[in-house]
């Protein structure tokens, strides 16, 4: 805890009037507050401080477990929020704070969501069109791969069944286009494997699976094309905790996570 009080002290700091002395008795709310400075400094301008800082302290509100993560693992990924110009924790679904435990410690992770992977893709201006849906068992949908490509959709009327396929598509400003699909047994099988709150109540892949599903499905398609490097950036954020702050996040390194980090945190 003395690592993290002496970091945000050094911010809090150089902030000139706003500077604030830490105690050892400061929360994770109270430390939101002493940031504000260095939060304001990250935001893009579409998001104001105030707004940002309810949002964080919302998010605690929300699920209060995060106040129980170590303090500059939330900062973090707070940060990573702020410098990605997405709302965590909100109805949008743009990004996700959550709690879980790594190597034993009960930490922060940040997600973003797939309407903040749309949001960040179309900011590019690289992007026409950019979506992802899912196939049930009553839809007609067909699609192959190779130099002729095709990809057919056409929903059900009525009752549509249960979820059969998920596939994320792109289309650049230029005309070139790309596309992924996957199964869900096999997207069950990746979100078990590679997602690290998989299983927690807190996952968005509880909650919204759908929007998680199509998130993954972009992120596979988008592989395929010339995205740009602050695109690129902000997927190197995605689904990592980290625990310092910079002005280039990006730049942070992903804290290495345990094997066994899916818990049901009470």
């Amino acid at each position: 805890m003395s690592d993290v009080k002496q970091e945000l002290e050094k911010r809090a700091a150089g902030s000139g009037s706003h500077a604030v002395k830490l105690t050892k008795n400061m929360t994770i709310v109270d430390m939101v507050k002493v940031l504000e400075p260095e939060i304001r400094r990250a935001l893009p301008t579409v998001l104001t401080p105030e707004r940002f800082t309810r949002m964080a302290l919302s998010a605690i509100n929300n699920t209060p477990e995060l106040a129980n993560c170590t303090p500059m693992s939330f900062i973090a990924a707070l940060m990573n929020a702020a410098q990605l110009g997405v709302e965590p924790n909100t109805p949008l679904g743009q990004a996700y704070l959550i709690p879980y435990k790594n190597k034993g410690t009960l930490e922060c992770q940040f997600q973003i969501g797939y309407k903040g992977l749309i949001d960040l893709a179309y900011r590019t201006g690289q992007i026409q069109i950019i979506q992802a849906q899912v196939v049930r068992e009553f839809d007609f949908f067909e699609y192959q791969y190779g130099l002729d490509s095709r990809l057919v959709h056409k929903p059900g009327g009525g009752e549509r069944g249960d979820i059969t396929f998920i596939y994320g598509l792109f289309k650049l400003s230029n005309g070139g286009y790309g596309f992924e699909v996957s199964n869900k047994a096999d997207m069950d099988v990746f979100a078990s494997k590679y997602s690290k709150s998989f299983g927690s109540k807190y996952s968005p892949w509880t909650e919204c699976y759908e929007d998680m599903a199509k998130k993954t499905v972009i992120k596979r398609a988008l592989k395929y094309s010339p995205i740009t490097s602050d695109f690129q950036k902000a997927l190197s954020m995605d689904e990592t905790i980290k625990s310092k702050i910079s002005v280039d996040m990006s730049e942070i390194r992903n804290e290495c996570l345990a094997d066994e980090v899916k818990v049901e945190v009470a």
